[in-house]
């Protein structure tokens, strides 16, 4: 499963991290979401060890969404080294998401 990440542990997690991350910005009520949330959970499971993925609520967080400019969901965002390195707004196959994630590895 994805890391939930709130505005509270979002520098800690995100920004922070030693490793590479891949943040997905959802909200319940968004079916394209619901179908990117199986991707991104089993992309949890493929790069356990080598990077983060993790998930934040938009509704639920709102600084960390607007301060990175998250006007659509869902969007992905790709961090390294706390800086954003990549951006898929809209669904995406989960090769595209896979393969940004390598890139940065």
């Amino acid at each position: 499963m994805a890391l939930e990440i709130t505005d509270a542990t979002f520098e800690e997690l995100v920004l922070n991290s030693d490793k590479p991350v891949l943040v997905d910005f959802w909200a319940t009520w968004c079916g394209p979401c619901r179908m990117v949330a199986p991707i991104i959970d089993e992309l949890s499971t493929e790069f356990e060890g080598r990077a983060v993925i993790a998930k934040v609520d938009v509704d639920a967080n709102q600084d960390f969404p607007s301060k990175f400019g998250i006007r659509n969901i869902p969007t992905v965002l790709i961090f390294k080294n706390g800086e954003v390195v990549g951006r898929q707004v809209g669904v995406a196959p989960k090769d595209t998401y896979a393969k940004a994630i390598e890139a940065v590895l």
